[in-house]
Order: structure tokens, then C-alpha cells, then sequence
């Protein structure tokens, strides 16, 4: 998994509450568990029309946006149901860090294991970068993960929370697989042991009963 450490990144504007993984990738799309094709279907019941062609109107498709890489969002982002499709979609489309005044539990969770920072603020301040993205085309913010800040254009310095665990094993590139494999030695030293204490749990032809 990419380490995520700083980006400077466009940032584009989804000024919506409440916005759930069904409109993130919609249900009808879901038919692989493969992690790749679906950057097109990111929140197609918006994106597209009745005939298929771009909506015109909807913000991932108007030319200033372009090339972002830092979403911005309402209330409660990524409710709903749990599928981690949701982020696959949205780290494909190309973008690393999503700041909103909430996140849903689950989402949030899938978000690091996708090498996506979610990154949330108070709601007055993420109505200020509305504002402030809406105004200035190629608006741009960098992110700095290891100082646990979102600095602006003018220089402000905007401060976030973030659980340790989850800082270090993004920082690192880890996901949840990737953390438990970077204790292999711990894994084996404790399998070799048991191995002297517990034989017959490794001998799959061993008929010997499992002591209580």
C-alpha cells in the first residue's frame, strides 16, 4: 500500500450531507471484489445522465476540478453500507485525502486501509474552505500527515486528530494485512514455541488428544 506522508493537492468541492456508499459506487456496479475498474463509476448517479454523457452541472465533471486529489465534503460522508468498493472507487479516481466534519465508523476504516487519509475538522471550518474553493479556481491545500495539519493558501494552519495506530501504519504504507506481516519474527518465534510445547497441534496425522 502507498505510504501517505504530505500532499499538496487541488481540492474539489462535494457540498452534500449525508452522501452514502450506494451513491459512492452504486449496488449495480458491484459484481468483482477486484480492487481496480472503478474510477468510472464513481458516484454515477450523479456524474452521468439518462444517455450515459457527463452531467455538465455535477462538480467531478467541470474542467477547473480536474486532477484533484483532495475531496471536500458535508456532514456524515460514506454512510450506509459498509462495502469497502466505496474507497476503492475513490483511490482510483486519484484522490489520497478526504476532509469533512464526519466520516461513518466503517468508511473512516476502510479509508486507511486504502491508503486515503480522511481528515475531519469542525463544520465551521469546512464551511470556510467551501467558500473559499468555490471562489478561488486551482484552490489547493497541503496536508502534512507526521504535523497532523491542513495549511491553506494564505497560511493558515488548520489542526486535525487522528488515532496513533492509524498515523503510523499509513505514514508506513501499512494496511491490516501489511501490519500483521511487519510482526513475522514475533509470528514465528511464537509458532516455534508452540511447536516444542503443543507437537501435536503441527502433526496433522497425530491422533493425540488436545490437552485441557
Amino acid at each position: 500500500m502507498e505510504p501517505f506522508v504530505k500532499l499538496d493537492g487541488l481540492v474539489m468541492p462535494l457540498d452534500r450531507t449525508n452522501v452514502n456508499t450506494d451513491e459512492i459506487t452504486p449496488a449495480r456496479y458491484l459484481k468483482t471484489i477486484k480492487r481496480t475498474g472503478f474510477a468510472n463509476i464513481l458516484f454515477a448517479n450523479w456524474r452521468y445522465l439518462n444517455d450515459g454523457k457527463p452531467d455538465p452541472d455535477f462538480v467531478l465533471n467541470k474542467p477547473r476540478y480536474q486532477g484533484s486529489s483532495i475531496l471536500l465534503a458535508g456532514d456524515n460522508f460514506g454512510c450506509g453500507s459498509s462495502r469497502e468498493h466505496a474507497p476503492w472507487a475513490i483511490g482510483e479516481y486519484g484522490f489520497r485525502c478526504l476532509i469533512a466534519p464526519s466520516f461513518a465508523d466503517i468508511f473512516y476504516n476502510n479509508c486507511f486501509n486504502n491508503s486515503i487519509l480522511p481528515v475531519t475538522l469542525d463544520e465551521s471550518i469546512v464551511e470556510e474552505l467551501f467558500a473559499e474553493v468555490e471562489a478561488t479556481v486551482g484552490y489547493r491545500l497541503s496536508v502534512d500527515l507526521e504535523a497532523q495539519t491542513v495549511t491553506t493558501p494564505s497560511g493558515r494552519v488548520l489542526r486535525f486528530d487522528i488515532d496513533s495506530f492509524k498515523k503510523q501504519a499509513l505514514l508506513q504504507g501499512l494496511d491490516n494485512i501489511g501490519w500483521t506481516l511487519s510482526h513475522d519474527d514475533d509470528i514465528s518465534t511464537y509458532e516455534a514455541r508452540r511447536r516444542q510445547e503443543a507437537p501435536w497441534l503441527f502433526n496433522a496425522g497425530s491422533q493425540q488428544p488436545v490437552q485441557r
